[in-house]
């Protein structure tokens, strides 16, 4: 299939907060749901999207609206397609990173107990990964794969896009000319959106 020459427009927004998220864990495919903050996040922004506190129509008109398939970017994209007229399409390859033997630990705990394996991972995130989990190299390889697929259904749109936290920042890693060791300054906060254009 030949690619369009005009790039798609990506409006990449991270889930709302969970549990783990406020605990500070681990998540990769773990399918935990939002909490009542990230439910809340998640109604703020439709409304910000469509325009409805200020009582006028919305400034920006998305084609299409896809997630993740995990609970709390399926909710997510829920709550923003309702607002917005919009049917989620779910696809698996928007997943956050697989964090294998680290999912479902604290943060800090990991930090401390595997100081050497996180330290190699952020340095050669192309193939180090946690046990039984995934690098940044291949979720960089899915996440551009989506994301290229979402560009020739969509050239030349606008396309809404709820996905994870490290997920958006390899795609914005890519999409923007970073290296990938630089991934991690590059993850949002829970309901931030980035905006980037994606022709690939």
């Amino acid at each position: 299939m030949t690619l369009s020459t005009e790039p798609v427009r990506l409006w990449l927004v991270r889930h709302g907060q969970t549990d783990w998220n406020a605990e500070g864990r681990y998540q990769g495919h773990a399918d935990m749901p939002l909490n009542e903050q990230g439910l809340m996040q998640a109604h703020q922004l439709a409304q910000k999207l469509a325009g409805k506190p200020l009582g006028k129509p919305s400034e920006e008109r998305f084609e299409a609206l896809y997630t993740s398939d995990l609970q709390r970017a399926l909710q997510t994209a829920g709550v923003l397609g309702a607002c917005l007229g919009l049917t989620p399409h779910r696809d698996a390859r928007l997943r956050e990173i697989h964090q294998g033997d680290w999912q479902g630990l604290l943060i800090a705990d990991v930090a401390n107990r595997f100081a050497a394996e996180v330290e190699r991972r952020r340095a050669d995130p192309l193939s180090a990964r946690p046990p039984g989990g995934e690098s940044v190299g291949e979720l960089a390889a899915r996440m551009a794969s989506a994301a290229g697929d979402i560009a020739r259904r969509h050239p030349g749109r606008k396309v809404l896009v709820v996905t994870h936290g490290l997920s958006i920042a390899a795609l914005l890693a890519q999409a923007r000319g970073v290296p990938l060791a630089q991934v991690y300054s590059l993850i949002p906060q829970n309901m931030q959106v980035e905006v980037v254009e994606w022709g690939r």
